[in-house]
């Protein structure tokens, strides 16, 4: 049995380019399909992602669930939990730990909340 194969055909525009250009094509196509699902990254959370990360953070379930409702509540949600005790944390001069369960506990909320006045994620 003949294969019909169009291989030859179909890379013909890549025939004259060198290892190091087709590398450098493979990697400009890579990162064409892969920017669509940072930028989602970036974008988009929900509850249970955040609360996903706050439980890789060492967080008890029922304190990332306080702390992803105060975020929601606060709306700095889009920012990410684990983003907003971080950056609490890194602000206050606290262990992450002391600042995550103060945000579970509703304290310290407003010192969270204007951390992420303006719309910066860093």
């Amino acid at each position: 049995m003949k294969r019909n194969d169009d291989y030859k055909e179909r890379r013909a525009h890549l025939a004259d380019l060198s290892d190091e250009q087709l590398e450098q094509r493979f990697w400009e196509l890579a990162n064409k399909l892969v920017d669509p699902l940072l930028q989602m990254g970036y974008e988009y959370t929900s509850p249970a992602v955040e609360r996903s990360v706050l439980l890789r953070m060492g967080f008890s379930s029922i304190e990332a669930k306080a702390i992803v409702e105060g975020c929601i509540k606060h709306d700095i949600i889009s920012h990410g939990a684990g983003h907003a005790v971080y950056k609490l944390a890194k602000t206050e001069g606290m262990e992450l730990r002391e600042a995550g369960v103060a945000l579970a506990n509703g304290k310290l909320w407003d010192k969270a909340e204007s951390l992420f006045k303006g719309g910066n994620r860093v």
